[in-house]
């Protein structure tokens, strides 16, 4: 058996616990999964059922390596174990119990913009002002009223003074809105089949004795609900095997509750708590400073990462002038590393707030430099992306009124606001959906269209399905009649969605739409670009937990920027700030740079700054200043961007860019001109007046 091979001590105990509750405080890089892939062969090997283990992770991608490093093992029916994210579980539970949830087989999941669409036409229909109660405020606070599980008087309590009973009366019509529309949302997935068992004592014992052996990861970024679900099923058998590091909870701001795993020996007490402290991806310098930063917090299990790669070069930090500087310092020290023999890829750039990213662009761009922005575009939030969407949905479920609204006029067929509202309102009155109610020319040319659709889809497979969509609807012919790159690019897009159902049809034979629809509503980590390409990557310390880097530079270490300002006034604030410091710096694995400006601008305004409390955190001893940090004033003045005299686009205009080549302007703002070039290049946010751009 490969199961206990390149186990060490710690990690083999772990994966040879058989029965009741383990805790695995898991370090950074201390091979977690492994141990949650090997226990889980050690199980079947030992004698369980596939079929009665249940495995939950918190993304599609660590459910996906899961089971890849599952069917490396030689062990009977491995492909039994449900291996999938809280949500995809969820929706299981859900389609499992229809009848009690009153829902039917062709209910639709509504993402965040369709949830922000149905919070907006409430605030409209009860002349509430946006500007007094926003929508994603609304939004906010109902996923809060979900994700905690608050019953009616608990709503009562919390939200009590005037704006927030208003919230409560949006809840109330956003829930009869859903009821009407045969629709959950994405938090719906996790509230629906606690409340079922918390209700339901026979169901709850039957999905008990289904999933006897329950493994959770990341079990530090479970919120309320989740947790509730995972001590309602595990009740009975009370084999619950919960691996994480209170250390690395950083989603405080989701609902996240990181004491969920500091009372796990509350609740379990004759728990067995199991350290995997040696980590195997970085230097001993690198763990040191990561210890250094995060023994400073209060509420947290002492632990003390030992690296097996070595000491290791020390923590290099530079104090730059400006924020313009500082990526100038940054950007000459990549190309050092390139020409040493690193590759782009091997190397990311860590900053606290996504408006830190367009100076890091900016620095980029003029450098010439490959770089990617993660959780910048996100290829399902496209527009016309989304309008397909919205009619894969329409063709399983007609009374989809989010859907209908979004698409009744695309392409456009002559259907204005009006007509729009005076359907909304039939269908109020007549209390049916807005599908239902449409009964004119006008509407029925659109209504004809999807009965046509949900008949063809009889006898098609998705992607054939995709191809009438795009024919029948006329989405494709009103791309093709304006013949500009940016048309062309949305083709392309709309193409590539093909790809996704062709794929999705290989991989598992389907072709059902309700199943896909399902799939690709779970997916929540997708990157805008595939990271095959030689790039830098630039991202926010959040959106960098779970990977790893070669090397690794964290800029703006500043108080108020990091930590962010707003932790200074948050309980538990600061010591979340110190745990994402922590993940910053355990990304690294050979080189870590650390650097900050002595003046800012941010938000539009320039403040001179204070070093990051955390700086003096790490040991002096495993910090090493760079002589660039005591450049001269003058010198700085000489690293700014050269620009051309100021220019005025408009959209639709031709240019030509030096690297790029030939774009089309789709978009303007006060600093940054938006281009679409070719397919290979996509669109592509530039600054305004930067001398690699000219018109045509």
């Amino acid at each position: 058996m490969d199961i206990y091979k390149n186990l060490n001590e710690n990690q083999q105990k772990a994966v040879n616990h058989f029965n009741g509750p383990c805790l695995v405080v898991a370090g950074a890089g201390s091979g977690k999964t492994r141990v949650l892939t090997s226990r889980i062969a050690s199980l079947i090997y030992g004698g369980v059922y596939a079929q009665n283990i249940l495995a939950i992770t918190f993304t599609n991608k660590a459910a996906n390596e899961m089971r890849e490093r599952l069917r490396n093992f030689d062990v009977k029916d491995v492909d039994k174990v449900f291996v999938g994210t809280f949500h995809s579980f969820g929706l299981k539970i859900i389609r499992e119990n229809l009848e009690l949830l009153n829902l039917d087989r062709n209910f639709t999941i509504l993402d965040s913009d369709d949830v922000l669409s149905i919070i907006k036409k409430i605030l409209k229909n009860n002349n509430i002002d946006p500007k007094s109660v926003s929508p994603s405020y609304v939004k906010n606070r109902i996923s809060y009223i979900k994700n905690e599980l608050l019953s009616e008087k608990e709503i009562s309590l919390y939200f009590s003074d005037n704006n927030e009973s208003i919230v409560v009366d949006i809840y109330n019509e956003y829930q009869e809105i859903l009821k009407k529309n045969n629709s959950v949302d994405f938090d719906d997935l996790l509230l629906l089949p606690t409340k079922l068992f918390m209700e339901n004592d026979d169901i709850l014992d039957r999905y008990q004795e289904h999933y006897k052996y329950i493994l959770i990861d990341e079990y530090q970024d479970t919120n309320k609900v989740q947790y509730i679900m995972t001590k309602l099923l595990a009740a009975k058998y009370r084999n619950l095997f919960a691996v994480g590091d209170p250390d690395q909870s950083i989603y405080m701001f989701r609902g996240a509750n990181y004491k969920n795993i500091l009372n796990f020996e509350k609740d379990y007490p004759d728990a067995k708590i199991i350290p995997l402290l040696i980590n195997y991806r970085s230097t001993q310098n690198i763990l040191s400073a990561a210890n250094g930063v995060i023994s400073h917090n209060i509420e947290r299990k002492e632990k003390d990462l030992k690296s097996l790669l070595g000491i290791g070069e020390k923590i290099k930090f530079t104090s730059s002038y400006d924020e313009k500087h500082e990526i100038t310092l940054v950007v000459e020290e990549i190309k050092k590393l390139h020409n040493q023999g690193y590759d782009y890829k091997d190397i990311a750039i860590f900053y606290r707030t996504n408006a830190q990213s367009r100076t890091v662009e900016e620095g980029m761009l003029k450098a010439n430099l490959p770089y990617k922005v993660v959780g910048s575009y996100y290829f399902y939030s496209r527009k016309e992306i989304k309008n397909l969407i919205c009619y894969l949905r329409l063709i399983v479920n007609p009374h989809d009124d989010v859907s209908l609204r979004r698409v009744i006029n695309v392409p456009k067929r002559g259907i204005g606001d009006k007509y729009i509202s005076d359907l909304e309102e039939k269908s109020r009155k007549l209390n049916i959906s807005m599908f239902d109610a449409i009964d004119d020319n006008k509407g029925n040319q659109f209504k004809n269209i999807i009965l046509k659709l949900q008949k063809d889809s009889e006898n098609l497979s998705l992607t054939e399905l995709v191809d009438k969509v795009l024919n029948e609807t006329g989405m494709k012919e009103e791309l093709m009649q304006d013949e500009s790159l940016e048309n062309e690019l949305r083709l392309d897009n709309l193409n590539e969605f093909k790809s996704i159902t062709a794929s999705f049809e290989g991989r598992t034979g389907d072709i059902s739409i309700s199943d896909f629809l399902e799939e690709i509503s779970l997916v929540a980590d997708i990157e805008e670009h595939k990271v095959s390409d030689d790039a830098i990557t630039l991202m926010t310390l959040h959106s960098a937990k779970g990977l790893e880097f070669k090397v690794v530079f964290i800029v703006g270490m500043e108080d108020g920027i990091f930590p962010h300002q707003n932790s200074f006034t948050e309980t538990g604030g600061l010591e979340e700030e110190r745990r994402l410091c922590y993940v910053g710096i355990t990304r690294a694995k050979e080189k870590l740079y650390l650097s900050n400006a002595r003046k800012r601008m941010l938000y539009g305004k320039e403040n001179l700054t204070i070093p990051s409390r955390f700086l003096k955190e790490i040991p002096s001893d495993l910090i090493e200043e760079t002589s660039a940090s005591i450049k001269s004033e003058k010198k700085i003045d000489k690293t700014k961007v050269f620009y051309d005299e100021e220019q005025e686009y408009q959209v639709g205009q031709v240019v030509m860019h030096t690297i790029y080549g030939r774009g089309v302007v789709v978009g303007i703002d006060d600093k940054f001109v938006s281009i679409a070039f070719n397919k290979r290049f996509g669109i592509r946010k530039l600054m305004k007046n930067h001398s690699s751009i000219r018109k045509v």
